[in-house]
């Protein structure tokens, strides 16, 4: 696992005024290994998330009760918006559209406040009151426990599949795992390294500074950064001929349309959807028809049962289970 403390201290620590800095600083280190998010509001407590667990800090940096946790400020969010956003809102629009930013690593931080609305669309978002800083970690072999379910070994190919949960259930860092075994090649399970195209939109699975990826992808992968997913699954099937492409929370209507094209063209997809089972993406649009069609071959259900990354169970095309986590489990976070 990724230290946690070089992740903090290299990505998250200058984003924050000094004096959250040095509260997270004070922490045992035992407990800021577990930390996923940090959770910072006006006027409510400063939150550390831990999987299943809240925790709130006090001024001299220890754990403690919502009466003596730490407060954040206005001025804090101030500070730290304005510092994620290299002191320009306006670059930094697109992304505040959808409600977040990406800062370098491939964190994720989460806002909400005051949209302003123009013509019943969003625009962007002002007077920001809510952070939530989601922390991407590179977890080696998080995914070992999929990959035999995605290698068809006869026909010397990946299955197209979909990995599926609610937030917070470690979609993204076993997504990204899985595609750096992939592309690792693995010859217990009969495979030499498979050349994947990722179209990564929100800069976030392979954590690209300048167009490069700062996270292991193994040596076969082409990123798109910033890319939107279903613009950029085309440009990499027609560029660069990969046999797999791969994306994060697919969702719209064009999104569906390019895996579809994908797919035709003799590409396998591999994919992430927010769900709790199959049979809730029947109700979904555009998504529910991927379903409907057996589009894809094998469906990853994960859940944070006894933390993120829990698999519970993996499902073919038929929608028949073909494998139960009940007590096997493996916790990505």
């Amino acid at each position: 696992m990724e230290n946690i403390q070089n992740i903090l201290t290299k990505y998250i620590y200058p984003m924050l005024p000094p004096h959250i800095a040095q509260l997270l600083m004070k922490l045992p280190v035992k407990l800021l290994a577990n930390v996923t998010e940090i959770r910072i509001r006006i006027n409510q407590p400063l939150l550390l998330v831990t999987g299943n667990q809240d925790i709130m800090v006090a001024d001299a940096g220890q754990e403690t009760n919502p009466s003596q946790a730490y407060r954040s400020t206005r001025q804090d969010l101030l500070r730290i918006f304005q510092v994620m956003c290299k002191n320009s809102v306006y670059a930094f629009e697109p992304e505040l559209q959808q409600g977040y930013l990406t800062i370098t690593g491939g964190h994720r931080v989460g806002l909400a406040g005051q949209a302003a609305v123009i013509d019943g669309t969003v625009k962007t978002l002002t007077h920001i009151s809510s952070l939530n800083i989601r922390l991407a970690r590179s977890i080696p072999d998080c995914a070992k426990p999929i990959l035999p379910f995605v290698i068809d070994r006869i026909n010397k190919r990946i299955y197209n599949a979909l990995l599926i949960s609610p937030p917070r259930c470690g979609k993204t860092t076993i997504l990204r795992d899985l595609i750096r075994q992939l592309s690792n090649g693995n010859v217990d399970l009969g495979i030499s390294g498979v050349q994947i195209g990722l179209v990564d939109e929100r800069s976030e699975i392979a954590a690209c500074e300048n167009g490069i990826p700062s996270i292991d992808l193994g040596p076969r992968v082409d990123v798109l950064d910033a890319c939107p997913k279903a613009k950029g699954l085309l440009m990499l099937i027609r560029s660069m001929a990969p046999e797999v492409v791969a994306t994060d929370e697919i969702g719209r209507a064009e999104d569906v349309a390019a895996i579809q094209e994908a797919i035709h063209a003799g590409v396998s997809v591999i994919t992430t959807v927010h769900s709790r089972t199959i049979h809730d993406l029947y109700e979904r649009p555009y998504i529910g028809e991927l379903v409907k069609h057996k589009t894809f071959d094998r469906y990853i259900i994960l859940s944070n049962r006894l933390g993120p990354g829990t698999i519970e169970e993996i499902y073919n095309a038929n929608h028949e289970k073909i494998h139960i986590y009940s007590n096997e489990v493996k916790v990505c976070g």
